[in-house]
Protein backbone atom coordinates (compact mmCIF):
# COMPACT_ATOMS: atom_id res chain seq x y z
CA UNK A 1 0.00 0.00 0.00
CA UNK A 2 1.38 3.40 -0.94
CA UNK A 3 1.83 6.10 1.66
CA UNK A 4 -0.14 8.76 -0.19
CA UNK A 5 2.76 10.47 -1.90
CA UNK A 6 5.09 10.59 1.11
CA UNK A 7 8.61 11.42 -0.05
CA UNK A 8 10.73 8.44 0.83
CA UNK A 9 14.05 10.11 1.52
CA UNK A 10 16.58 9.30 4.21
CA UNK A 11 15.95 12.75 5.68
CA UNK A 12 12.27 11.96 6.07
CA UNK A 13 13.06 8.52 7.48
CA UNK A 14 15.36 10.15 10.02
CA UNK A 15 12.69 12.67 11.02
CA UNK A 16 10.12 9.90 11.45
CA UNK A 17 12.48 7.85 13.59
CA UNK A 18 13.60 10.74 15.78
CA UNK A 19 10.00 11.80 16.29
CA UNK A 20 9.06 8.31 17.52
CA UNK A 21 12.30 7.62 19.39
CA UNK A 22 11.34 8.90 22.89
CA UNK A 23 8.33 6.61 22.94
CA UNK A 24 10.26 3.69 21.44
CA UNK A 25 13.00 4.07 24.05
CA UNK A 26 10.42 4.38 26.83
CA UNK A 27 8.78 1.11 25.83
CA UNK A 28 12.06 -0.77 25.41
CA UNK A 29 13.46 0.52 28.71
CA UNK A 30 10.40 -0.53 30.68
CA UNK A 31 10.34 -3.97 29.07
CA UNK A 32 14.07 -4.55 29.61
CA UNK A 33 14.85 -2.59 32.77
CA UNK A 34 18.08 -1.51 31.09
CA UNK A 35 18.89 1.74 29.30
CA UNK A 36 21.89 0.09 27.61
CA UNK A 37 19.75 -2.71 26.21
CA UNK A 38 17.06 -0.22 25.22
CA UNK A 39 19.68 1.68 23.22
CA UNK A 40 20.59 -1.59 21.48
CA UNK A 41 16.94 -1.91 20.49
CA UNK A 42 16.97 1.65 19.16
CA UNK A 43 20.00 0.88 16.98
CA UNK A 44 18.44 -2.27 15.56
CA UNK A 45 15.10 -0.53 14.96
CA UNK A 46 16.86 2.24 13.04
CA UNK A 47 18.72 -0.29 10.88
CA UNK A 48 15.51 -2.13 10.08
CA UNK A 49 13.75 1.15 9.29
CA UNK A 50 16.51 2.07 6.85
CA UNK A 51 16.16 -1.29 5.11
CA UNK A 52 12.35 -1.19 4.94
CA UNK A 53 10.42 -0.28 1.82
CA UNK A 54 9.03 2.82 3.49
CA UNK A 55 6.76 3.69 0.55
CA UNK A 56 4.50 0.89 1.77
CA UNK A 57 4.34 2.15 5.36
CA UNK A 58 1.23 4.22 6.03
CA UNK A 59 2.00 5.05 9.67
CA UNK A 60 5.72 5.21 10.44
CA UNK A 61 5.23 5.68 14.18
CA UNK A 62 3.00 2.61 14.43
CA UNK A 63 5.39 0.56 12.32
CA UNK A 64 8.41 1.63 14.39
CA UNK A 65 6.58 0.93 17.64
CA UNK A 66 5.77 -2.61 16.54
CA UNK A 67 9.36 -3.28 15.44
CA UNK A 68 10.94 -1.86 18.60
CA UNK A 69 8.50 -3.62 20.92
CA UNK A 70 9.02 -7.03 19.35
CA UNK A 71 12.80 -6.54 19.40
CA UNK A 72 12.56 -5.65 23.09
CA UNK A 73 10.54 -8.80 23.83
CA UNK A 74 13.10 -10.96 22.03
CA UNK A 75 15.95 -9.33 23.93
CA UNK A 76 14.08 -9.68 27.22
CA UNK A 77 13.68 -13.40 26.63
CA UNK A 78 17.42 -13.87 26.16
CA UNK A 79 18.20 -11.47 29.03
CA UNK A 80 16.09 -13.62 31.32
CA UNK A 81 18.46 -16.52 30.75
CA UNK A 82 21.49 -14.29 31.37
CA UNK A 83 20.03 -12.93 34.59
CA UNK A 84 19.68 -16.42 36.01
CA UNK A 85 23.48 -16.45 36.27
CA UNK A 86 23.72 -12.86 37.53
CA UNK A 87 25.77 -12.63 40.74
CA UNK A 88 23.55 -11.42 43.57
CA UNK A 89 20.23 -9.55 43.26
CA UNK A 90 19.45 -7.92 39.91
CA UNK A 91 18.05 -4.40 39.91
CA UNK A 92 16.94 -2.29 36.94
CA UNK A 93 19.44 0.16 35.52
CA UNK A 94 18.43 3.61 36.84
CA UNK A 95 17.65 6.52 34.54
CA UNK A 96 17.65 10.26 35.17
CA UNK A 97 14.10 11.54 34.59
CA UNK A 98 14.67 15.24 35.22
CA UNK A 99 14.49 16.05 31.50
CA UNK A 100 11.64 13.66 30.66
CA UNK A 101 9.65 12.88 33.84
CA UNK A 102 7.59 10.20 32.11
CA UNK A 103 10.34 8.95 29.79
CA UNK A 104 8.38 9.14 26.57
CA UNK A 105 5.11 7.86 27.99
CA UNK A 106 1.70 9.42 28.39
CA UNK A 107 1.66 8.25 31.99
CA UNK A 108 4.51 7.48 34.38
CA UNK A 109 3.40 3.95 35.25
CA UNK A 110 5.96 1.16 35.10
CA UNK A 111 8.87 3.56 35.45
CA UNK A 112 9.66 3.43 39.16
CA UNK A 113 12.53 1.13 40.10
CA UNK A 114 10.33 -0.99 42.34
CA UNK A 115 7.71 -1.51 39.63
CA UNK A 116 10.36 -2.51 37.08
CA UNK A 117 11.79 -4.94 39.62
CA UNK A 118 8.39 -6.52 40.21
CA UNK A 119 7.56 -6.65 36.50
CA UNK A 120 10.76 -8.63 35.99
CA UNK A 121 8.99 -11.56 37.69
CA UNK A 122 6.50 -11.67 34.81
CA UNK A 123 7.30 -13.16 31.44
CA UNK A 124 8.32 -10.60 28.77
CA UNK A 125 4.99 -10.71 26.93
CA UNK A 126 2.97 -10.08 30.11
CA UNK A 127 5.33 -7.26 31.04
CA UNK A 128 5.07 -5.70 27.59
CA UNK A 129 1.28 -5.86 27.56
CA UNK A 130 1.20 -4.04 30.88
CA UNK A 131 3.68 -1.39 29.71
CA UNK A 132 1.82 -0.69 26.48
CA UNK A 133 -1.52 -0.39 28.23
CA UNK A 134 -0.65 1.28 31.54
CA UNK A 135 2.22 3.57 30.56
CA UNK A 136 1.37 4.37 26.95
CA UNK A 137 -2.42 4.00 27.02
CA UNK A 138 -2.62 1.85 23.89
CA UNK A 139 -6.09 0.40 23.30
CA UNK A 140 -6.31 -3.36 23.72
CA UNK A 141 -6.80 -3.82 20.00
CA UNK A 142 -3.46 -2.17 19.29
CA UNK A 143 -1.75 -4.12 22.09
CA UNK A 144 -3.01 -7.36 20.57
CA UNK A 145 -1.68 -6.36 17.12
CA UNK A 146 1.78 -5.57 18.46
CA UNK A 147 1.91 -8.80 20.48
CA UNK A 148 0.33 -10.88 17.70
CA UNK A 149 -2.36 -12.25 19.96
CA UNK A 150 -6.11 -11.89 20.43
CA UNK A 151 -7.62 -8.87 22.10
CA UNK A 152 -9.09 -11.13 24.77
CA UNK A 153 -5.66 -12.52 25.54
CA UNK A 154 -4.17 -9.02 25.63
CA UNK A 155 -6.72 -8.12 28.30
CA UNK A 156 -5.81 -11.23 30.27
CA UNK A 157 -2.09 -10.42 30.08
CA UNK A 158 -2.63 -6.90 31.42
CA UNK A 159 -5.00 -8.13 34.11
CA UNK A 160 -2.46 -10.72 35.27
CA UNK A 161 0.24 -8.07 35.53
CA UNK A 162 -2.05 -5.74 37.48
CA UNK A 163 -2.92 -8.50 39.95
CA UNK A 164 0.76 -9.29 40.42
CA UNK A 165 1.62 -5.67 41.22
CA UNK A 166 -1.42 -5.24 43.47
CA UNK A 167 -0.37 -8.29 45.48
CA UNK A 168 3.19 -6.98 45.88
CA UNK A 169 2.67 -3.24 46.51
CA UNK A 170 0.75 -1.30 49.13
CA UNK A 171 -0.73 2.17 48.73
CA UNK A 172 1.97 4.65 47.66
CA UNK A 173 2.80 8.01 49.24
CA UNK A 174 3.21 11.38 47.54
CA UNK A 175 6.64 12.38 46.14
CA UNK A 176 6.96 14.95 48.95
CA UNK A 177 6.27 12.33 51.62
CA UNK A 178 8.64 9.98 49.81
CA UNK A 179 11.43 12.54 50.05
CA UNK A 180 10.75 13.29 53.74
CA UNK A 181 10.85 9.64 54.80
CA UNK A 182 13.96 9.00 52.72
CA UNK A 183 15.63 11.93 54.51
CA UNK A 184 14.71 10.45 57.90
CA UNK A 185 15.97 7.04 56.83
CA UNK A 186 19.22 8.43 55.47
CA UNK A 187 19.97 10.31 58.69
CA UNK A 188 19.28 7.21 60.77
CA UNK A 189 21.31 4.95 58.47
CA UNK A 190 24.32 7.27 58.57
CA UNK A 191 24.30 7.50 62.36
CA UNK A 192 23.33 3.89 62.99
CA UNK A 193 20.16 4.88 64.87
CA UNK A 194 18.50 1.50 65.31
CA UNK A 195 15.26 2.76 66.88
CA UNK A 196 14.55 5.23 64.05
CA UNK A 197 15.39 2.61 61.41
CA UNK A 198 12.97 0.18 63.02
CA UNK A 199 10.34 2.91 63.04
CA UNK A 200 10.56 3.77 59.31
CA UNK A 201 11.00 0.25 57.91
CA UNK A 202 8.00 -2.01 57.36
CA UNK A 203 7.95 -5.42 59.02
CA UNK A 204 8.61 -7.23 55.73
CA UNK A 205 11.10 -4.74 54.26
CA UNK A 206 13.64 -6.12 51.77
CA UNK A 207 17.07 -4.64 51.02
CA UNK A 208 18.53 -5.46 47.59
CA UNK A 209 22.17 -4.73 46.77
CA UNK A 210 23.07 -5.02 43.10
CA UNK A 211 26.84 -5.21 42.80
CA UNK A 212 26.89 -7.58 39.84
CA UNK A 213 29.69 -9.50 41.53
CA UNK A 214 32.00 -6.51 41.15
CA UNK A 215 31.63 -4.71 44.47
CA UNK A 216 31.29 -6.14 47.93
CA UNK A 217 27.51 -5.99 47.97
CA UNK A 218 25.36 -8.55 49.75
CA UNK A 219 24.79 -11.45 47.37
CA UNK A 220 21.37 -12.22 48.81
CA UNK A 221 18.48 -9.89 49.70
CA UNK A 222 18.23 -8.98 53.40
CA UNK A 223 14.66 -9.55 54.53
CA UNK A 224 12.62 -8.33 57.49
CA UNK A 225 12.83 -5.28 59.77
CA UNK A 226 15.14 -6.81 62.45
CA UNK A 227 17.65 -8.15 59.90
CA UNK A 228 17.68 -5.06 57.68
CA UNK A 229 17.96 -2.57 60.53
CA UNK A 230 20.80 -4.48 62.21
CA UNK A 231 22.53 -4.89 58.84
CA UNK A 232 22.38 -1.14 58.26
CA UNK A 233 23.70 -0.38 61.76
CA UNK A 234 26.56 -2.85 61.35
CA UNK A 235 27.94 -1.35 58.15
CA UNK A 236 27.26 2.30 59.03
CA UNK A 237 30.70 2.98 60.60
CA UNK A 238 32.54 1.53 57.59
CA UNK A 239 30.38 2.95 54.81
CA UNK A 240 29.11 6.42 55.65
CA UNK A 241 32.04 8.40 57.14
CA UNK A 242 33.85 8.47 53.76
CA UNK A 243 30.67 9.04 51.78
CA UNK A 244 29.50 12.17 49.98
CA UNK A 245 25.75 12.50 49.44
CA UNK A 246 23.96 14.03 46.45
CA UNK A 247 20.20 14.19 46.10
CA UNK A 248 19.14 13.18 42.60
CA UNK A 249 16.10 11.92 40.75
CA UNK A 250 15.96 8.36 39.47
CA UNK A 251 13.01 6.85 37.64
CA UNK A 252 10.72 9.69 38.63
CA UNK A 253 11.41 9.69 42.38
CA UNK A 254 13.94 11.26 44.77
CA UNK A 255 17.03 9.11 45.25
CA UNK A 256 20.49 9.45 46.79
CA UNK A 257 23.77 9.15 44.92
CA UNK A 258 26.59 8.09 47.23
CA UNK A 259 30.22 8.79 46.29
CA UNK A 260 33.57 8.16 47.90
CA UNK A 261 36.82 9.75 46.78
CA UNK A 262 35.02 11.47 43.94
CA UNK A 263 33.66 8.20 42.51
CA UNK A 264 30.05 7.07 42.65
CA UNK A 265 29.71 3.88 44.67
CA UNK A 266 25.95 3.47 45.04
CA UNK A 267 22.57 4.85 44.09
CA UNK A 268 19.96 4.36 46.79
CA UNK A 269 16.32 4.20 45.71
CA UNK A 270 13.49 3.25 48.02
CA UNK A 271 9.94 2.01 47.63
CA UNK A 272 7.67 3.66 50.18
CA UNK A 273 4.09 2.87 51.09
CA UNK A 274 1.77 4.42 53.66
CA UNK A 275 3.17 1.85 56.11
CA UNK A 276 6.82 2.84 55.65
CA UNK A 277 9.80 1.77 53.56
CA UNK A 278 9.06 -1.52 51.81
CA UNK A 279 12.18 -1.88 49.67
CA UNK A 280 15.72 -0.56 49.71
CA UNK A 281 17.44 -0.78 46.33
CA UNK A 282 21.21 -0.18 46.26
CA UNK A 283 22.57 -0.04 42.71
CA UNK A 284 26.33 -0.58 43.13
CA UNK A 285 27.27 -2.26 39.87
CA UNK A 286 29.62 0.21 38.10
CA UNK A 287 28.23 -0.85 34.71
CA UNK A 288 24.81 0.44 35.79
CA UNK A 289 26.02 3.41 37.80
CA UNK A 290 28.35 4.93 35.21
CA UNK A 291 25.71 5.66 32.51
CA UNK A 292 23.38 7.13 35.11
CA UNK A 293 26.07 9.40 36.60
CA UNK A 294 27.14 10.49 33.12
CA UNK A 295 23.56 11.54 32.33
CA UNK A 296 23.25 13.83 35.36
CA UNK A 297 23.44 17.55 34.88
CA UNK A 298 26.02 19.30 37.07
Amino acid sequence: MHAGGRSDTLDQATKDFLSARPRLFGIAYRVLGSAVEAEDVMQETWLRWQNTDRTKVLEPAAFLTTVATRLAINLAQSARVRRESYVGPWLPEPVDTTEDPQLGAERAEALEMAVLLLLEKLNPVERTAYVLREAFDYPYGRVSEILETSEANARQLVSRARRHLAAERRERVTPAAHRRLLEVFLSAARTGDLSVLEDVLTADVVSYSDGGGIRGASKIPVIGRPHVSRYLVAFAPRFWPQADIRWVEANGLPAVLISAGGNAVALLSVDISTEGIDRLMWVMNPAKLAPYVASLRD
